[in-house]
């Protein structure tokens, strides 16, 4: 009976070495469940169009809610680096010109006769 009394090196226990590390990995549970979460509402296909900038604020946001603390848009990207090829959603240099020629607007001259 002695044995059993006297069995604080159970296996049931943890050493204390590993115990201060189980936060650490627990939080990081916790942060990925809630990424994986948040990819419900924010697709990260969404992530390869004009969008992605909502989309990256919104998984920002997201985290920042259900963790009660601040993301970065790197920190999010970093996290979802694990579970995604992020190089297959940078924009294409084709893409980015599209963004960049901008033409003047004006209305046509058929409109402006019909004022006047």
């Amino acid at each position: 009976m002695d044995n059993v009394e006297s069995a604080p090196d159970s296996p049931a226990q943890a050493p204390p070495s590993s115990a201060s590390s189980l936060p650490k990995e627990q939080s990081q549970v916790e942060l990925e469940l809630r990424l994986l979460q948040a990819l419900e509402f924010y697709p990260p296909s969404k992530l390869k169009g004009v969008h992605r900038h909502f989309v990256l604020y919104g998984l920002m946001e997201y985290l920042r809610k259900s963790l009660d603390r601040q993301f970065s848009s790197d920190e999010v990207l970093q996290l979802l680096d694990r579970f995604f090829n992020l190089e297959m959603l940078k924009p294409e240099d084709d893409e980015k010109d599209n963004f960049r020629q901008g033409e003047e607007f004006s209305l046509p001259e058929s409109f402006l006769n019909k004022e006047e």
